[in-house]
């Protein structure tokens, strides 16, 4: 039986524009968007917004923008069968340990890492308790670590003509000179970005690098002397272990703290058609928590709440990003602005999964469908063209695009694949070689 996630992400004021809705999309070129998993290669998912669509089709809407938009529930039952719901989670910053141990400056901005406990289970670093805390000393460690995220994007729709939509999320400050971390679905699209900290202040922020597969993105404040989170181990995790969560549910309740434990560990959940490997816990998140802290018994954040069910009758169902695999992303993203080492076909894929999708874009059967193809890339160059239906990679046949996930992600930069394609009735089969997923520019938001 098929579960539904969704987007945990607060529409502060929705406009009622009616849109068209869309099929879940995916970019084989990687980019800003570029898929990462828990340090694994594989085929990102991206957001799409007014793209242009193979012959016969209507520019892709992005679920996203949807999600920030009116009528919701229409535009998700036109997409795929599984959606998520990202909430959120921050997470700190600091020295890693091997550059402590050799003394080095770190070459980034300094995330602050909780040592690693001593054998008698006591703290090896005086900056933090080894024992647990009381929950009124949790939130006032994390508490001050975690911010209030609204954002801005200017949408175009043919019948409302140019409006702007807000939006609002969580996030988590990662080191004292202003990096923050919060979700990718929060940010993305937005053409304004405000971050309010725990004492009131409010800073513009601008976006370092998001990576839509791992729904990690980080923001950066001009600000000095900030209180970051101290990061955990999320790789040490006991399932009935004691978790906080601390975000801004429904965009307006900042530094609202819920309790709960670590309900499962490795649970996978598909967002958007892209698998996650996420924590479970029952901490109460809301729409708003994205991007948000999940902190455990010692006050250190081990996850990034981003994701919950939508299902009316499931409750203390949420999931995290550990922050092991957040920290890895966040640091690439710093580094580099996107997650490199990633294979990727250069090709812009779209899913049509029910009647109603196929019939909007023109299309007599199911299927993954070529959208684009990056120019030069390893698509066009093999001969794939907008409009072709995948049937297989490799001998495996696919059907959405979590399988093209699945098997770019045995794969590395450099390896050739053999693609079959359905166009105009013919089979065609074709060779491509995986070069290194590269960030896109975003594209403009339309809509209908």
């Amino acid at each position: 039986m098929n579960h539904n996630w969704e987007y945990d992400y607060s529409n502060l004021y929705p406009n009622g524009a009616n849109d068209t809705g869309a099929a879940n999309g995916a970019d084989a070129a990687g980019g800003r968007d570029a898929a990462a998993g828990a340090g694994g290669a594989g085929l990102p998912y991206t957001e799409q917004r007014g793209m242009s669509a193979a012959p016969g089709m209507p520019p892709v809407q992005s679920p996203a923008s949807q999600k920030k938009k009116g009528g919701t529930a229409r535009r998700i039952a036109a997409c795929a069968a599984l959606v998520a719901v990202c909430g959120a989670a921050g997470f700190g910053g600091g020295y890693w340990g091997g550059v402590l141990a050799r003394g080095q400056a770190p070459s980034g901005p300094v995330i602050y890492q909780a040592p690693t406990a001593a054998s008698d289970g006591t703290s090896l670093s005086p900056t933090h308790s080894a024992g647990t805390l009381s929950v009124p000393e949790i939130s006032a460690k994390a508490g001050p670590s975690v911010v209030e995220v609204t954002t801005e994007a200017v949408t175009t729709n043919r019948f409302f003509g140019e409006y702007v939509e807000s939006g609002a999320g969580s996030g988590v400050i990662i080191s004292q000179d202003g990096y923050l971390v919060t979700n990718h679905h929060v940010v993305n699209g937005a053409t304004q970005i405000r971050v309010r900290l725990n004492d009131g202040t409010e800073y513009e922020a601008s976006v370092v690098g998001s990576d839509s597969k791992t729904d990690v993105a980080v923001l950066k404040i001009e600000a000095e002397g900030l209180s970051p989170a101290i990061v955990g181990d999320s790789d040490s995790l006991q399932v009935g272990e004691f978790v906080l969560a601390v975000g801004n549910p429904l965009g307006r309740l900042g530094g609202t703290v819920t309790d709960g434990i670590i309900s499962a560990l490795d649970r996978d959940v598909t967002v958007n058609n892209q698998s996650m490997q996420l924590l479970q816990m029952n901490a109460a998140v809301s729409p708003g928590n994205s991007g948000g802290g999940l902190f455990n018994a010692r006050g250190e954040l081990i996850g990034i709440v981003n994701a919950k069910s939508s299902d009316s009758d499931a409750e203390g169902l949420g999931f995290a990003i550990p922050i092991n695999t957040a920290i890895r992303v966040a640091e690439e993203l710093i580094s580099n602005g996107y997650v490199t080492g990633r294979p990727a076909m250069g090709v812009m894929v779209i899913d049509i999964n029910n009647t109603q999708t196929a019939y909007q874009y023109g299309v007599n059967q199911a299927g993954v469908y070529v959208q684009s193809v990056n120019e030069n890339g390893p698509a066009e160059r093999a001969g794939l063209a907008p409009g072709d239906r995948f049937i297989g990679i490799d001998g495996t046949a696919v059907g959405s695009t979590s399988d093209i996930t699945g098997i770019l992600g045995e794969h590395a930069v450099g390896d050739t694949i053999e693609v079959q394609v359905v166009r105009g009735g013919q089979i065609l089969t074709v060779s491509l070689t995986l070069e290194e997923s590269q960030p896109q520019p975003d594209p403009v938001i339309t809509e209908g």
